[in-house]
């Protein structure tokens, strides 16, 4: 028996092993016939969405912006560029500093200050004197152009040089008004470019009632100088507890101005700027301390947009300013450039300080 089953058992071994061979060979057959077909050597591809573009050396180049054109200084202005502008107020606190705004404070300003555009880094020009300053401000030149180098009523010396602001808008046709706190400051202008011309040797608000009673007569250019800021400062010191006292009644006199344009149905229409001369350190001013020569700078009405300008704002800008609203052509000699980033346009290139 045991013989017998050894033998059956090499039988089924020799059995499984020829079946294992035989499917093995048949596994090589099928290989080998798929290898021989068409392609299937061939590796696949993946299928591929848009390809990017080779990488390159070349540096990031951002879009040039051209920037719309406006009006320059050499130009002829449109008749129009603001339509809406139908007069210029413009109001000089005079020795106001900028840091004195809060300090007095001077509520009125403030306000007009979130509802309009300004600066409080404004520079003004050297000598910073009363009559030079004003001259710049209102011709937009430079004292080297203006000509005015004195800071007292010398009437033998004639009148700032040059075609300023008030030229331009008399001979446009525009009514002329101009109210003043100190005499000398008739040698802005020639008399024969101001309809209504007046010194009030007086308060801030009393100078502020006369503007009141004007009003009403209409203007298209009105210059109003507030002259107490600046005798007290010489008097007490800038930033003075007395100093202040005045610039808060001064402030109360821009409030009744405002009122008497309400009041008379020309505030829409009316572009108001509200600046200074100068402004002061101790008693006294004139130098080129930056406590001198800063200035604040303020303007509301049609088509101002409520912001704090970036761009260097020079004294001799608000004449440009005033021209270019008005539609007035701006002298090609000028100093001063129009603030066209209040109206939310491009800027000319500014630079400060203008006037060496």
């Amino acid at each position: 028996m045991s013989t017998l089953f050894l033998k059956q058992k090499l039988t089924n071994i020799n059995m499984t092993t020829s079946i294992l061979r035989r499917i093995f060979t048949a596994l090589i057959a099928v290989l080998l016939l798929t290898a021989c077909l068409p392609g299937a050597s061939e590796t696949p591809t993946p299928p591929t969405a848009t390809l990017l573009p080779p990488a390159t050396n070349t540096p990031f180049q951002p879009e040039t912006f051209t920037p719309a054109a406006i009006p320059s200084e050499t130009s002829t202005i449109s008749p129009t560029p603001l339509p809406q502008v139908a007069r210029v107020l413009i109001i000089s606190v005079d020795g106001m500093r900028p840091d004195a705004i809060a300090l007095a404070p001077m509520p009125n300003l403030q306000s007009l200050m979130e509802q309009g555009t300004y600066t409080l880094s404004a520079q003004t020009i050297f000598p910073s004197a009363t009559l030079p300053a004003h001259a710049s401000m209102l011709t937009g030149l430079c004292p080297s152009k203006h000509g005015v180098d004195w800071n007292d009523y010398l009437p033998e010396k004639g009148y700032a040089k040059g075609s300023g602001l008030f030229d331009l808008a008399h001979a446009a046709g525009l009514r002329t008004v101009m109210v003043v706190g100190k005499e000398k400051l008739r040698q802005i202008t020639q008399p024969q470019n101001t309809d209504v011309y007046e010194y009030i040797n007086d308060r801030d608000t009393v100078i502020a009632a006369r503007v009141a009673e004007l009003i009403p007569e209409g203007f298209g250019l009105m210059f109003v100088h507030f002259p107490t800021p600046d005798g007290m400062g010489h008097l007490y010191g800038w930033l003075s507890p007395e100093q202040l006292s005045v610039l808060r009644r001064s402030d109360e006199a821009i409030g009744t101005i405002l009122q008497a344009l309400s009041e008379a149905n020309l505030r829409a229409g009316t572009l108001i700027i509200i600046t200074a001369d100068h402004g002061g350190h101790n008693t006294s001013h004139g130098s080129r301390q930056p406590e001198d020569m800063t200035i604040p700078w303020i303007m509301l009405g049609p088509g101002v947009q409520p912001t704090q300008l970036r761009e260097p704002v020079n004294t001799t800008d608000t004449a440009a300013t005033a021209a270019w609203a008005l539609g007035l052509p701006i002298p090609p000699d000028w100093d001063g450039k129009p603030v066209t980033e209040a109206f939310g346009l491009p800027s000319q290139p500014r630079i400060d300080p203008r006037c060496p």
